[in-house]
Formats: structure tokens, C-alpha cells, sequence
């Protein structure tokens, strides 16, 4: 019995610590932000309107309902695999990836 409840214990353990470190870090988060995506979006998560005049296409605000209803899952496709005339974003591990995502749930509009 002991021993069952060990093992219980650490799968609950191990489950949690995946769980956490998938969630992300919305500060180290930023930092992939401002390195990776601010070449057409701004801090703040708005388009810059030049890129998207150049780029002829409507690159939506990070914080809109619309953007921030997708899933983490969709979010990750859109960075790794990219999007109509978004390129993918190159060279970033999963745990980047994770923080960009976290970071990118603050600019959440009201």
C-alpha cells in the first residue's frame, strides 16, 4: 500500500511540474516578444500598419477576443508554422514558445 501511494504521489508530482512549465512565463515571455515578434507587432500587442500596408494584409491585435480565444495549442502552430504571409519563427525551444504564449494572454483587451 505504501508503495502505491508513492508512486501515486510521484505521478501527481511529475503531472503538476509539466502542467506549471507548460503554462509559461509571461516575463521571460517578453523578452522572446520584443526579440521575435515586434517586427510587426507592437509592445502593446497592435499591428504595426506599415509591415501590414507593405505586406498588403490585416494583422489583427494580439489582445482580441478573436486572438485570445485560440487555444495555447493554435497559438503555438500559428509561431512555429506560421500563417498566411506570417513566416514561422525560427530557433525558439518549446519552453520560448510557451513563454511568448503566456505573455501574449496579458495583452488581453478589455
Amino acid at each position: 500500500m505504501k508503495r502505491y501511494m508513492l508512486c501515486s504521489v510521484v505521478v501527481f508530482f511529475l503531472i503538476g511540474i509539466k502542467f506549471a512549465w507548460a503554462q509559461g512565463d509571461a516575463t521571460a515571455g517578453k523578452a522572446v516578444y520584443d526579440k521575435s515578434c515586434a517586427t510587426c507587432h507592437a509592445a502593446d500587442g497592435a499591428p504595426k500598419e506599415a509591415i501590414a500596408k507593405m505586406l498588403k494584409v490585416e494583422i489583427p491585435h494580439l489582445g482580441t477576443q478573436e486572438v485570445q480565444a485560440k487555444s495555447d495549442a493554435d497559438l503555438k502552430k500559428v509561431i512555429t508554422e506560421g500563417y498566411q504571409k506570417m513566416k514561422p519563427v525560427k530557433g525558439l525551444a518549446d519552453k520560448d514558445v510557451a513563454n511568448v504564449i503566456a505573455f501574449m494572454r496579458t495583452l488581453k483587451q478589455s
